[in-house]
Parts: structure tokens; sequence; C-alpha cells
């Protein structure tokens, strides 16, 4: 029961996964709360935090479930059964955690991953995500942040809307060009806030939260689009605009929450993301 309220965050999303009632859930928990002498949940905004004895508790709850999972496995590699969260942004979500997470079903079909998309700073209260994936580095606690890979932002136009108002040989054409990119007064990310000082020139045209949005307005000739490499070289129809002038180099980071890491749902999802963007290396930064 506390494993899953630890993993999810929620009594109801606990009770679901077990096929029990929420009632139930908070029943049997305290039940081990007074066996263990003191809380081991704590309210959170977003849900439920342990607390220093729920961390233990979890702990030891964690090295037993791997002992039961290696006698039960078949073959050598044990299967993962196992809910892992993650957030992570609308692109990194869609081209790298979505094909890691495929890859690593097919090993372990009994593993669950779920891909929640938000540009966003790595929140401090994090009930009910197992990890994150942010751009630039975060600050956090009671968590481990590494540097996963770097990635790039290019200007694009689309055919159409270069054949009808010219290709822009410096900086200063830029000016009759109107920007796609995000919502500046709606941006949580001061890296990606920083990207739009490269451009400084450019009004904006369409602007959304979504970066899927700032790559088909390009393609339908809204305006010049600062897309990030590895989804805009996808498209034939785009075209990069003074590659020499105008790009930022920003990097994707990877949060861990402490009390979920020992986990080996949790630690095999890393790994997947890991090996996926390494082998995005040279697309990420517009090379491939």
């Amino acid at each position: 029961m506390l494993l899953a309220v630890a993993r999810s965050g929620r009594f109801t999303a606990a009770a679901e996964s077990l096929g029990v009632n929420h009632t139930t859930v908070s029943r049997r928990l305290g039940v081990l709360e007074r066996r263990l002498g003191g809380r081991l949940l704590a309210r959170a905004p977003g849900g439920w935090e342990l607390t220093a004895l729920g961390r233990s508790a979890v702990h030891a709850a964690e090295r037993i479930e791997r002992a039961v999972d290696e006698l039960t496995a078949s073959g050598d590699e044990p299967s993962l059964v196992d809910v892992v969260r993650l957030s992570a942004t609308d692109g990194f979500s869609a081209y790298v955690a979505a094909p890691a997470a495929a890859r690593l079903r097919r090993r372990h079909p009994g593993l669950s991953v779920e891909i929640v998309a938000a540009t966003r700073r790595a929140v401090q209260q994090r009930a009910g995500l197992d990890l994150e994936v942010v751009v630039g580095e975060p600050q956090v606690h009671r968590a481990h942040a590494e540097r996963l890979a770097p990635y790039a932002l290019g200007l694009y136009g689309s055919h159409e809307l270069l054949a009808a108002h010219g290709l822009p040989r410096t900086g200063a054409d830029l000016e009759r060009h109107g920007l796609v990119y995000f919502i500046d007064s709606m941006l949580q990310v001061d890296d990606l806030d920083v990207a739009r000082r490269v451009v400084p020139t450019m009004h904006d045209a369409v602007t959304s939260t979504n970066v899927f949005v700032h790559v088909e307005a390009t393609r339908a000739g809204a305006g010049l689009g600062l897309l990030p490499c590895f989804m805009a070289d996808r498209h034939d129809d785009l075209v990069r605009v003074l590659p020499e002038e105008v790009e930022v180099v920003l990097d994707y980071w990877l949060v861990t929450r402490q009390e979920t890491a020992r986990r080996p749902g949790v630690a095999a999802v890393v790994q997947a993301l890991r090996d996926t963007a390494a082998e995005m290396g040279a697309a990420f930064l517009g090379h491939g």
C-alpha cells in the first residue's frame, strides 16, 4: 500500500492500481503507521509526500520487492512490474520519452510509463512524479539533477513564406518577418526566454505554449519559427534561416526524486532516456 501511494502521490490512484478502494488504502496505512509509531505521509500541494519515517519504510519495502522480483523472474533479466510517471517538455516527450518507453516495454511488458507533457521549471513538490526532464539547470532540493543532452534552436521558414517575402540574408532582414514562438507572458523557463533575445527585432506572429503548434504554424507560413532543430529538420517543407547568426544551444536536465531513484523500474526508465538521448545527439544539434 505504502509503495503504491509513494509512487502515485494519491490514495485514489494507489487504490486503482491495487484493485481496492481508497478507504482500504487509508485504513491499512493507518495500521502500518501505528505499528511503526509515526506518520508515513504528509499532505503536499500535489498529493502526498513521504515523511522521513515514510522514506525509511519505502526503502525497506523496495528491498523486499526487489527480492521477490528476483525469485519470481524467469530468464536472466528480472521482469519489471511498476508504474513510472515522467514529466517532460512536449518535444522531448514525443521524440525521446515515448520511443524510450516503447523500447523498454518490449523487454518489460509489466512496466507502465506515464508521460506528462509540460514545459515548466522543475517543481519542488514532486508528489506523483518520479522523473522530470526540464530545460536549463534546475535548482532542486531532495532530488538528483543530471545534464542529459544539449539541443539547438534555429530559425525556420516555410518554402511558401520565403518565396513570397524573400530569404533573409542578414539579421536586419528579420524585421519584416513575424516570429512563431512561446507566449512571452506565460513562459516559465528562463532559458527559453533567453532564446527569444537572439531575434529582438522580430514582432510576434503566432505564439503558443506548445512547441508542436510552433512547428505547424511555421509550416503553414504564419512566420519564422524559432524551433528545436530535431523537430524542424523532420519536415522537408521547412528551410533553416541564417544558421550561423541565429542558433541557441540549451540543455535538457533530468531530475530524479531521491525516494524513487532506487526503484528498478525508475532506474530502467532513466537509463532508457539516457540511451535514447545519446542516440539523438547529432539530431539534437541540427547535424543529422
